[in-house]
């Protein structure tokens, strides 16, 4: 992609990746954790989630709903009094979805050690517009190396995604068709 990325279908200018990457902290408490006494995973998605629409709906200008999260990555509990960040960031789009790559790291609120990365996560956003159909949104421009390499990355995710679609698609086809109701 170049600096002067534009969809053609659209015309819409396309936007740099730092544009609308953020970053949401949050310091746990006692209401978060689970059975076990740390946080529990749901309120990490949530966070998760609530950092990719910020990043979707900067996008896109405009309205995004999560449409799939896959590859959620739990590598480290988090703990009562931990002070998570959460960094998203565009890594791809297509015509109306983007592709948001986040990062979760914790670290100790009262503590001066480095964060440490606790999980990762890929979503797929929809923009969408105030009928809820798909809207386009800008074409995103990878800015570094890593930027790129994400946004390559991604391309083999969608590409993953869509063929696992489609086989689940035709498996199921093939199971009405011989009559096998599930």
């Amino acid at each position: 992609m170049t600096d002067q990325a534009v969809r053609p279908e659209t015309d819409i200018p396309g936007k740099p990746t730092s544009a609308s990457r953020t970053t949401l902290s949050h310091i746990m408490t006692g209401s978060d954790t689970n059975l076990l006494g740390t946080v529990h995973g749901g309120v990490i998605m949530k966070l998760v989630d609530d950092a990719a629409g910020a990043v979707a709906g900067r996008h896109s200008g405009g309205p995004a709903v999560t449409a799939s999260m896959d590859e959620m990555v739990f590598l480290e509990p988090v703990r009562v009094g931990d002070l998570v960040h959460v960094k998203a960031q565009v890594n791809w789009t297509g015509r109306s979805s983007m592709e948001v790559g986040v990062r979760v790291l914790a670290e100790r609120w009262n503590e001066s050690t480095p964060a440490q990365q606790v999980g990762s996560a890929y979503l797929v956003f929809a923009a969408v517009d105030a009928d809820g159909k798909p809207r386009p949104v800008p074409p995103v421009i990878p800015e570094t190396e890593r930027d790129k390499r994400r946004y390559q990355e991604a391309q083999i995710r969608r590409t993953h995604r869509l063929a696992r679609r489609r086989a689940i698609k035709e498996l199921r086809e093939k199971r009405v068709a011989d009559g096998i109701d599930d």
